[in-house]
């Protein structure tokens, strides 16, 4: 890499470690109040929904707008409309993301199954395929039975997540100020 670059980069190594730290924070967070995560993060998504109604509303007066003024007038007052109900009700919108989220699994789950039987002279190994299909159904049916559960459920997995993508981000941060001599 070409040295100005690599130094011009590495003075930035701190934002890389700054976020590592937010993410490891947050996913902390969740591990020890995984409810409110879940109710923190439906009104987080109302806020950016919020967000981008008001700039897609804003770029219906743009001239040089690329997309149809229709198309990006209804996507502005989805966009409205949405971030309103999550922010104004969170508990409520978290819930009926929890709901999208368990119709996915239980399609995808029957997909794999069917997958897996039409191509089991094929593949060797079908049968995990066959078994995450089954596991997604069973994961649907938890998440409609007990959304308590599954809201919290998802929460801890977006946990992990976050606290692995904090300790990345550290490491990557560290790494960038070594190599960049700063």
């Amino acid at each position: 890499m070409n040295a100005g670059l690599l130094r011009t980069v590495g003075r930035s190594w701190w934002v890389l470690v700054l976020y590592g730290v937010i993410g490891v924070l947050f996913g902390i967070a969740a591990f020890m109040w995984p409810a409110k995560t879940a109710v923190a993060m439906a009104w987080a998504f109302g806020v950016m929904a919020i967000a981008e109604g008001v700039l897609s509303a804003l770029a219906l007066f743009d001239r040089n707008v690329s997309v149809s003024k229709g198309w990006l007038a209804l996507y502005a007052l989805a966009s409205l409309a949405f971030g309103l109900v999550a922010v104004s009700n969170p508990v409520v919108t978290a819930g009926v993301l929890l709901l999208i989220l368990a119709a996915w699994l239980l399609v995808a789950g029957i997909y794999r199954i069917v997958l897996a039987i039409r191509i089991r002279k094929e593949v060797t190994g079908e049968w995990m395929i066959a078994l995450s299909g089954v596991l997604a159904i069973l994961l649907a049916v938890l998440f409609v039975a007990r959304p308590a559960v599954g809201l919290v459920t998802v929460a801890l997995w977006i946990g992990v997540a976050a606290l692995f993508y904090g300790v990345l981000q550290v490491m990557a941060g560290f790494k960038l100020r070594k190599l960049a001599g700063t």
